[in-house]
């Protein structure tokens, strides 16, 4: 990687591709063959974006003797199930574009960082033909869960870029978290699945409502300052 290359750290859930649908019916699946009451869609997408162990045991807080690890593999069962006879999770509007425009730029160096596995993440990206756009892809099997800086660390050393060249792009708290803990850049988005005014409060640098502000917002960060900028909304 040049040294004046940035590197653009997406998010996946929430911020890429659409998945509540699954998420929850995987989650209802669940917890119902546990016989358990599920918590409500809001909760559900709360957690989303922390590995499954750690996220199911924020839904399971309180609750005495709650069954962490047969929930995961239950609703790793389950959304495996619902991807062989649903459809896999859409892009949202202008996310396509968005990722073929920067991965054409010489400047730029795409990753990914999500709370998905490598196998549930690859196979999304590979559905709809993006998957070698991405240089560098780290998930919850690489490294801590969110808001843990460990996967922009990583992803940083491995493609050689420096903090203040660095941007992720996400939709939760964890995500702002996790980028303003490495040292880069922390750009959140309005469709995802925490409030915007929660992205603010975790730190986020700058809110996009759309793809095409996201191109317009990339363009404004500052690639040679030392230390990442707020950005009011574009």
């Amino acid at each position: 990687m040049k040294a004046t290359s940035r590197l653009i750290l997406f998010d996946c859930d929430g911020t890429l591709v659409d998945s509540q649908r699954m998420i929850c019916a995987a989650m209802q699946q669940a917890f119902d063959d546990h016989g358990l009451v599920c918590p409500s869609r809001e909760e559900v997408l709360s957690i989303v974006g922390l590995s499954l162990p750690i996220a199911l045991a924020r839904l399971g807080e309180g609750r005495t003797g709650f069954p962490v690890e047969s929930l995961v593999d239950r609703y790793k069962a389950a959304f495996f199930t619902l991807r062989q006879s649903d459809p896999m999770e859409e892009l949202y509007p202008g996310a396509r574009a968005a990722v073929e425009a920067l991965a054409a730029r010489g400047d730029v160096v795409l990753g990914i960082a999500t709370g998905k596995s490598q196998r549930g993440v690859r196979a999304v990206l590979g559905h709809h033909g993006l998957l070698d756009r991405f240089a560098v892809i780290k998930t919850a099997d690489d490294a801590p869960s969110k808001p843990h800086p460990g996967m922009v660390l990583d992803a940083m050393r491995e493609t050689g870029a420096a903090p203040h060249a660095t941007v992720l792009i996400g939709d939760t708290t964890f995500d702002m978290e996790m980028a303003r803990a490495a040292g880069a850049h922390a750009l959140g988005v309005g469709w995802g699945y925490h409030a915007v005014d929660a992205l603010r409060a975790a730190g986020a640098h700058g809110i996009v409502e759309s793809f095409d502000e996201l191109i317009r917002t990339l363009d404004r960060l500052p690639g040679d300052s030392r230390e990442p900028e707020e950005l009011g909304h574009a």
